[in-house]
């Protein structure tokens, strides 16, 4: 079983209460039976997830609309859940959503998943989302710090070169600086 799928199993099973509905969801290989559980009315939120994950592994297209949903939850694990599987899925709308989530300023505490995403799908919105999100995160007394982390690491992951100026205005945060010098170092020097 793969890690991702096994630790969402555990947290999902604690959630459930162990129910026989947990067991069957687990269980089942019919991709209908779970696209069903997305759509009918009273699913519990565990079951709704469970459900999209496991779509989204199987490259089925119906667990987009949900696991973008969760991927822009107030829960931690459901976002890493939702990207991990968003990440599987191969449906072109994703790097879309996740450059919007990541940009979105009333969202930002939970842009930290929609930026990974981003970096992992290494699409052509995945750059120009990092820069946007990092410049507003270079703000004195922003709380966003993980965020801006992740925005800098993944520019240097991607190595494009339209991030040198926002890299190097993320030299002057301290708390940036260390790991701006490492994405600024992955960038091609320009000829």
């Amino acid at each position: 079983m793969d890690e991702e799928l096994r630790s969402l199993t555990e947290r999902l099973r604690q959630e459930s209460g162990a129910s026989p509905a947990f067991e069957r969801l687990v269980a089942t290989d019919d991709l209908d039976a779970l696209a069903a559980v997305l759509t009918e009315p009273g699913q519990p939120l565990w079951a709704r997830e469970l459900a999209a994950f496991r779509l989204g592994l199987a490259e089925d297209r119906r667990a987009f609309e949900s696991l973008v949903l969760l991927l822009n939850h107030r829960d931690p694990p459901r976002c890493a859940s939702a990207a991990y599987a968003l990440a599987r899925l191969g449906d072109p709308r994703t790097a879309r959503a996740a450059a919007a989530l990541a940009t979105n300023e009333l969202r930002v505490a939970y842009a930290l998943h929609p930026v990974r995403l981003l970096v992992d799908l290494r699409a052509p919105e995945a750059v120009p989302a990092l820069i946007t999100t990092l410049q507003r995160r270079l703000r004195p007394h922003d709380p966003y710090r993980r965020v801006a982390l992740a925005c800098v690491d993944g520019l240097g992951t991607l190595g494009d070169a339209r991030a040198r100026p926002v890299l190097n205005e993320a030299l002057a945060h301290p708390v940036l600086a260390e790991a701006a010098v490492r994405a600024l170092g992955r960038i091609p020097k320009q000829r």
